[in-house]
């Protein structure tokens, strides 16, 4: 590890390697049982998380009497679910600036439809009465360098064209919400994002999928899909299930569908949580608003309050490792804590002796254009959604709903979208996917050290149309 302050290692003497959201909370439900002996179904969908979850009881609502199962290879929301941040964007693009860049002709319905996605997220929690913790507080980027602003305001006229409502704020607008010597302004978004309990929403999804009679079997390995004449057979460990159609949501895991590896890469994401805030801890920095935050750098930070007033602080390192390896080791990196625990203190030095609590990582399923992507196999059907890169906690919903259309042979303004029918670039095969990544990651890390000037290398991924700049 490189030489670390030890003042900064203090403040983590009393971490845990442990995540947040899953620490003791009442509201975990019971394990579902193991799948035994062959099922029949008309839907199969293969993982537990929201994508999985989402399609379920998207199903269930669009026709009470279809009978679907759905197969998780560990347990509900143990994937990135349960053990992101919390920020639930109405962006389908991962943000508004890469959807545009990619998709301008089309971004007029694809805001429309990430504010009724939104829209009917929040109706969902209300309507199965999920205690997730739902907040729609809005989120301010926040500048921590002069050149992060230079952007701003042309954003901000762009995005507002289109129905948003975003408004630049100056350094002392943005101090008066959220008090950092870091800031130099911010653009403030204040109905685009809500906060969330990220586990308590998958586990209340679960809830109401099973009372909408879904069947869920968890510590289900899905091995391979078979296709027969009439349907397709789903195969694990200690049975099976004969399905017409399979939805697949696997996220980071091996794709079952073996095209699409080449299109999605598994990368790590880290985060911390503080002990709960005092009252003088809490007037220090303001943030009465409880706004959700993130930096506008290429590599950000995000950030937000949690319901007992401790802030999640995490984001910055984005780590690739050899052949898109998934394990369970890589789930803790003492280094990026200590660097994740440095940039807190940096931002806030007026909670200097504050201690982190828990710490943990996880993995981000990405592709080259950082949103998501759909496909199909087997001769329709199979469908499978992958690539959310981190914002996958609103998106994933309009991912479940496309892939039901897809596989019911829907026609309509989501189906036609050069979204949905267009791949990303796929990745080059390894070691040149190491070296790819690599040379991406450290370019990215120069821009942001050199005021956002991008070298040849950036400029040439521009140039091809994959913009990578997060």
């Amino acid at each position: 590890m490189a030489t670390i302050d030890p003042y900064v290692l203090k403040h983590l003497s009393h971490m845990q390697p442990q995540l947040y959201w899953l620490d003791e909370d009442p509201l975990e439900p019971q394990p579902n049982p193991t799948l035994i002996g062959d099922v029949t179904t008309d839907l199969c969908i293969v993982g537990a998380g929201y994508t999985g979850l989402w399609t379920a009881l998207l199903a269930k609502e669009q026709n009470p009497e279809r009978d679907v199962v759905v197969v998780e290879q560990r347990e509900t929301g143990a994937g990135a679910s349960g053990r992101n941040g919390g920020f639930c964007s109405s962006s389908l693009t991962h943000g508004f600036t890469n959807g545009y860049s990619r998709f301008k002709d089309e971004m007029q319905i694809i805001e429309r439809l990430g504010r009724e996605n939104m829209d009917g997220i929040e109706e969902a929690i209300a309507r199965y009465g999920i205690d997730c913790g739902w907040e729609r507080t809005g989120e301010l980027r926040v500048a921590v360098e002069e050149w992060h602003t230079k952007d701003f305001a042309q954003e901000a006229v762009l995005r507002n064209s289109y129905g948003d409502h975003v408004e630049v704020l100056s350094k002392e607008e943005v101090c008066k919400r959220v008090k950092s010597p870091l800031y130099k302004g911010a653009l403030w978004d204040p109905d685009g994002t809500a906060l969330v309990d990220p586990a308590r929403l998958v586990w209340g999804l679960e809830r109401a999928c099973l009372k909408l009679g879904v069947r869920i079997f968890e510590n289900t390995k899905v091995e391979w899909l078979e296709r027969t004449n009439e349907a397709m057979i789903v195969h694990s460990p200690y049975g099976s299930v004969y399905a017409q159609k399979v939805a697949l949501a696997t996220n980071i895991f091996t794709p079952l569908v073996r095209r699409a590896k080449k299109y999605v890469i598994p990368v790590y994401d880290f985060q911390l949580v503080t002990e709960p805030l005092t009252s003088e801890q809490l007037e220090s920095i303001g943030w009465s608003g409880r706004e959700g935050l993130s930096e506008a750098g290429n590599q950000f930070h995000y950030y937000r309050m949690t319901k007992d007033n401790e802030i999640l602080w995490g984001g910055y390192d984005a780590i690739y490792n050899f052949r898109g390896k998934v394990r369970l080791e890589y789930e803790t990196s003492s280094e990026t804590y200590a660097h994740l625990a440095a940039d807190f203190l940096d931002t806030f030095p007026q909670l200097k002796g504050i201690k982190f609590t828990h710490g943990w990582g996880g993995a981000i399923d990405t592709c080259s254009r950082f949103s998501p992507f759909w496909g199909q196999a087997f001769r329709g059907r199979v469908a499978y959604v992958l690539g959310f890169t981190g914002l996958g906690v609103g998106a994933t919903r309009f991912g479940a709903q496309v892939m039901l259309d897809l596989l019911d042979g829907n026609d309509n303004e989501r189906t036609r979208l050069a979204m949905v029918r267009k791949k990303p670039m796929p990745f080059p095969p390894e070691p040149f996917r190491f070296i790819f990544i690599r040379l991406t990651q450290w370019s990215i890390n120069r821009a942001d050290e050199n005021n956002g000037k991008r070298n040849l290398w950036l400029k040439l991924l521009d140039s091809l149309g994959l913009g990578f700049d997060s």
